[in-house]
Order: structure tokens, then sequence, then C-alpha cells
């Protein structure tokens, strides 16, 4: 296959910072994607619906001329979050659904959950107005190994999280372990995103030559058997998975040095990396579905009409693009690509 066309895909999973570095890199988004849900991480965080529509009018005055793009806005749960403002965003015409971050599990999240408990009353409201609920699916214990946070996750928060609010929709966010599929694929009214960097690599990345800053992310990579997992979700046709980037730009001095920021930066070639994955998996005639078809199906939104179209051309990852006042190093920097959107 030399040519790949498809509808227009959407990122259910992206952050785009503010300011001059949303500026930056809403471009590469928007060159590919028609929405995408926007993470309300910021500092301070998107917390309220006129929270929302202030960033959500910062984002459309920084897509680029002649070109279209819908932000799909988020709120920033706390464990002050209202039922009344949980109404609010389900009427809200540009709120699409509520995140929630462990306290200090991940950039920017210092404002988040302390304990899931303290929000049953906003899970309550969300299932009976059908909000949907993004998972960042870790616990932050310092006694659990890093790798298995996301399985203690699950074990901890998710299934009682099932069972108190069976009918509430869920999305586990970034999926990373063999678990998570397999609760994905056990449990009614729950979906995941899959990012590139998961598809792609194993942990071993990180310290390939010597440590790796520009692979870290959170949750983290892991085992191969648990990438294999995910390629075989990814790829296997189940509209519970769909396509996450995650895609989170940090300068390159705050990725290299003594105390590195989490997160991989895909928004440039985000849908090369994917065709690369799945034609790893000789499934490139699934890539459509699992990044155009499954995500709007879930959030009950009209998929997108507009094709994009990859085409099979060898072409090298730039070391580095132009952000803000330091350079932005994407994933895989350096490596050569066979596939480029046209």
């Amino acid at each position: 296959m030399q040519e790949l066309t498809i509808t227009r895909p959407d990122d259910w999973h992206l952050h785009l910072r503010d300011g001059a570095a949303l500026k930056a890199v809403l471009p590469h988004t928007v060159r590919q994607f028609a929405r995408a849900i926007i993470m309300p991480n910021l500092k301070p965080p998107v917390r309220t619906v006129a929270d929302a529509a202030a960033y959500r009018d910062r984002i459309l005055t920084a897509v680029p001329a002649g070109q279209s793009f819908e932000p799909l806005m988020t709120l920033y749960l706390t464990d002050n979050t209202s039922a009344e403002e949980i109404v609010a965003a389900k009427a809200s015409p540009f709120v699409t659904a509520v995140k929630y971050y462990p306290a200090g599990a991940t950039t920017n999240s210092d404002f988040g959950v302390t304990d899931m408990s303290n929000c049953d009353r906003v899970f309550d409201v969300m299932q009976q107005v059908d909000l949907p609920l993004l998972l960042h699916g870790e616990v932050t214990d310092p006694a659990v190994d890093v790798f298995d946070r996301e399985k203690a996750f699950i074990e901890k928060h998710l299934i009682p999280l099932k069972q108190r609010f069976p009918n509430l929709r869920v999305v586990l966010e970034h999926i990373t372990t063999t678990e998570a599929v397999e609760f994905v694929l056990a449990t009614p009214q729950i979906a995941a995103t899959i990012t590139p960097q998961h598809l792609l690599f194993s942990r071993n990345i990180l310290f390939k030559g010597g440590i790796r800053p520009h692979f870290y992310c959170l949750p983290i990579l892991k085992r191969e058997r648990h990438r294999q997992a995910l390629l075989q979700a990814a790829t296997s046709g189940n509209p519970k998975f769909f396509l996450g980037t995650d895609s989170a730009p940090h300068p390159r001095d705050s990725k290299e040095s003594d105390c590195g920021c989490a997160g991989c930066y895909s928004a440039l070639h985000a849908m090369a990396l994917y065709a690369e994955a799945f034609e790893s998996a000789d499934a490139l005639d699934k890539l459509e579905a699992f990044a155009s078809f499954y995500g709007p199906d879930f959030y009950q939104l009209p998929r997108n009409t507009e094709q994009i179209t990859l085409t099979k051309t060898t072409w090298r990852v730039p070391d580095e693009v132009p952000f803000v006042e330091a350079g932005l190093v994407p994933l895989w920097a350096g490596q050569e690509l066979t596939w480029q959107l046209a």
C-alpha cells in the first residue's frame, strides 16, 4: 500500500497549554485532526464552564487562518467541584467531559482529587445527566511501584467506582497494561484511549544507550507484553479502543534536566506514528475506525466527513521544532518514518 485515505480523525486526549506555547503547537494538531478533547490542567486549572469558555476562545483565536478545528472542552475535577457546575457543563454546547487527576499524579495535577470518594456526589450527577468521566488511572501512593500504579488504580478505585455508578460513562485514558485492556473489555460503559508511544515502545526504550527523557511519560511505558496487548486491542476493531495522543509539549530544557517533566510530544506527526504501529501489526485497514469512528461514537458526536491522506514516503522526524523560547523535541526525533501526511 502506497497511499491511505481515511476520514479525518480526532484526538481524544490532547494538551495544548496556553499563551505562546498554545500558538506554537496548535497548528500541528489542526493539520491532522478535526476535533480534540482539550486537557484542563493549566495553571490555574479549568474548573468551571466560564473557565472553559475563556480557554476555548483563546484556542479558537490561535487556529491558523483558513483552517477549521473544534476544541472539545473539559473541566478539571477537584474535591470541591459542585453538582451545579456539572449540570451547567452538561447544558454547555462546548464542554464534553470532566477530567479526574489524582493529586500529584502528573503535570499540573496539584489541584487534583485527594480521595475519589470525595466526588461521589459529583459522579452521581454525572451519571444522571450522562456526562463522561475521563480518568488518569494511576495511584500516587509512594509505596506502589511506578510500573504497577495503573493496575493498582483499577483494583483499588476503578472497580469500586463502576460498582457504585454502573451507568457512568468512563474513558480510561492512555492505558498501558494488559490489566487495563482486560478491564475495559469486561466492563460496560467504559472505553479507553491509546497513545502512539504506548503502541510503539516498551520501557526498554527509556534506557537505550542511556537515559532517554523524551520517551518519559506518565503513565510510564511498560513491559513488551503490555505493549503487545495494547497493539492487539487497538487493531482489533473493538470500538472500546480509540485514538488519544496525550501529546504534551515541554521545552527541551525541562525534559533534559535533573527532574525532567513527564510527557511525549507527538502532535507533530501523530498519524504517521499510528500508521507505523498499525502497519507493524498488518492492520492498516483498522486504522480509520480507531482514529476516526470509535471516538465520536462513544462521545455521541457525529463522525467527520472530510478526509486526510497518508502516503508511503520515508522522512526523518526533526530533532527539534520551535517552541516559545526553547526547542521542543518530538517523539522519536531523528528516526526515519515510512508514512507521512500528504
